[in-house]
């Protein structure tokens, strides 16, 4: 991967000793394995930029606020019904997903839920030996996000909210299909009040209303 500078104005340098994009943009570049794993680890500790690779691919991308206000929101409402269910569950955020040679992605939230004893009290994940998660959650403000990425690990569920929409994808055979959710029937109007209420209030309001909401008699 040949050394990029980006024009100033854009405020987005890409050197060895130093990666900087500007809010909300999205760089792709041609390379490989090994310079993703070079960027990784250049990054380091740092969670701006987000990096993916795909096949011959990288992208890095610099979530605006929505992005984080969209994905806490999420991941809030997906710990709430969970915790209403009384499903015992583990959740991480952030993580990376790899596969050498084949994917890194980078979901804003992954949940075991079916599997959790499989990574319970574990402080790394093996993608190629552990199970997937049950559920990833990521947020689109960019159209960074494509839902095959999550085809080489076989994450059973998906939800993407784009354009303020929730939309729900489930495995099935070799592809991704537009489904209900297995865990929450109707999420995606749950969702799309709660962004609502977040819009107009705060995120503590939209999950406080999710609460009362389980609560109230059917």
């Amino acid at each position: 991967m040949a050394e990029i500078i980006v024009s100033p104005k854009m405020d987005t340098v890409i050197t060895p000793e130093r990666i900087e994009l500007p809010p909300g943009a999205v760089l792709k570049l041609l390379g490989n394995w090994q310079d993703y794993e070079r960027l990784q680890s250049q990054l380091g500790d740092r969670t701006v930029p987000r990096i993916k690779y795909r096949l011959g691919t990288i992208l890095l991308m610099t979530p605006l606020p929505e992005h984080g206000r969209g994905a806490s929101l999420l991941g809030d409402v997906a710990k709430t019904l969970l915790d209403r269910l009384e499903k015992i569950y583990d959740s991480f955020t952030p993580i990376t997903m790899s596969l050498p040679e084949i994917s890194g992605i980078e979901p804003d939230y992954c949940f075991y839920i079916e599997n959790w004893k499989a990574v319970a009290g574990k402080n790394r994940i093996d993608w190629q030996n552990d199970p997937p998660p049950d559920l990833a959650i990521e947020v689109d403000v960019t159209s960074y996000t494509d839902i095959n990425d999550y085809l080489p690990y076989r994450v059973p569920e998906v939800w993407l909210l784009k354009n303020n929409q929730l939309l729900v994808y489930r495995l099935q055979g070799e592809s991704y299909v537009l489904a209900e959710s297995s865990y929450f029937p109707n999420i995606s109007e749950i969702v799309r009040q709660c962004l609502q209420i977040a819009s107009e209030q705060t995120t503590s309001e939209a999950i406080r209303w999710l609460r009362n909401f389980l609560h109230s008699p059917s």
